[in-house]
């Protein structure tokens, strides 16, 4: 599926303000944008454009409401699952949080994530057990599973065969999680 690509004015209208001030936060680096070799105006790709609506709390049009990603942050430490959120927020997403395994298959139901972080070591049930439980219930809806862990490369090559899409190493730099983020909008 290709991405869409607007006008300044297309993004005037769809965030309420005239197109130079649209320019002006191109300009200033505020909103992603581009100019076209031997044109002068300006275009501006969707994901870059809602990223922006979002973190500005510009209110999003009807039609891309149900658009927006969702992703489920699975992490028993509080200050990581703020940092994972952080970055799938600056993103477009729609971020939701379970600190441990049971609050997880709790909101995987009501929730409906597209995609779902995973810490593998958490209290009362294990991110193996639910990255089990989770390709069981859900495997027919394409949830997209980031397993997100300190463990040793033995238990996340064991989660990759439970069947993890991506593994991230913690620490990690924001821009290893933006890449895999880009991955999943692509998907």
């Amino acid at each position: 599926m290709l991405e869409s690509i607007y006008t300044t004015g297309d993004v005037a209208k769809f965030t309420g303000v005239n197109f130079r001030t649209v320019i002006r936060w191109i300009e200033r680096g505020e909103l992603e944008g581009y100019k076209l070799p031997g044109r002068g105006d300006h275009r501006v790709r969707h994901n870059d454009l809602l990223a922006f609506m979002v973190k500005n709390s510009i209110p999003l049009p009807e039609q891309w409401q149900d658009q927006t990603k969702k992703v489920l942050i699975v992490d028993d430490e509080i200050a990581m699952s703020q940092a994972i959120a952080r970055v799938f927020k600056r993103s477009g997403w729609d971020t939701q949080v379970a600190h441990d395994g049971f609050e997880a298959g709790l909101l995987l139901g009501e929730f409906k994530p597209d995609v779902m972080t995973l810490d593998l070591k958490m209290p009362y049930m294990d991110g193996f057990s639910v990255l089990s439980l989770t390709r069981e219930k859900f495997q027919d809806q394409g949830l997209v599973i980031i397993v997100i862990s300190a463990q040793g490369q033995q238990d996340l090559k064991k989660a990759l065969n439970l069947g993890a899409d991506f593994i991230l190493e913690k620490p990690f730099e924001n821009e290893q999680l933006k890449s895999i983020i880009h991955l999943c909008e692509l998907a």
